[in-house]
């Protein structure tokens, strides 16, 4: 394997995906511990750092021109992987974060992220490229900031009240973010597709 493999910008994305089973532990031992807020804080502690990675290493990789195929693979899956774990522990978790009406909000940013993903791995094969627009990363910043306030859920409403309400609103605003974003990935795509 090539140094690039191991520059700061790869490093940083291997740390995001290697917080996944850590925020997974942190759910697993807030049933077991007494203080289910040290779990909580501590995941979204973990989510927060993973979540400055996904900025970093893009702006790294550019800035010192260390950008590599395996980078530009990773990073989505990273980002992916990050968002829907979060997503699922939070749908299953036993304070019902995530529940009710709200299920529908967490089932279009997943549904959209796996379309999005096969339409570019398709268009990949075929040498077209779907730039990511300036509205998906907004997409992905409110997405972010949602599921941060649901990952401090309960605890995080002793310090600030509502905290899981202004979670759940955000996220239904990722979602329906997301449904703009998924049609226009999907339009872009679509003469290809029939090409």
């Amino acid at each position: 394997m090539s140094n690039r493999a191991f520059n700061l910008p790869n490093i940083l994305t291997y740390g995001r995906i290697l917080a996944v089973p850590l925020i997974v532990l942190c759910f697993f031992l807030e049933g077991r511990l007494r203080s289910s807020d040290f779990a909580r804080w501590s995941a979204l502690g973990l989510f927060i750092a993973a979540s400055l990675t996904d900025y970093l290493d893009g702006y790294l990789a550019r800035i010192w021109q260390q950008t590599s195929n395996i980078g530009r693979m990773l990073d989505p899956i990273a980002d992916k992987l990050l968002v829907s774990t979060c997503l699922l522990l939070l749908a299953a978790d036993p304070a019902r974060t995530i529940h009710g009406w709200s299920l529908w909000a967490a089932i279009i940013i997943l549904c959209r992220e796996i379309l999005v993903s096969g339409l570019r791995e398709y268009l990949a094969e075929l040498k077209v490229s779907v730039p990511v627009t300036r509205l998906a990363k907004w997409k992905t910043t409110i997405q972010m900031v949602a599921i941060g306030f649901l990952l401090a859920g309960p605890a995080g409403a002793k310090v600030l009240p509502y905290t899981v309400e202004i979670g759940i609103t955000l996220l239904w605003i990722s979602a329906l973010v997301t449904l703009y974003t998924g049609y226009d990935y999907f339009r872009a795509g679509l003469k290809h597709i029939i090409d």
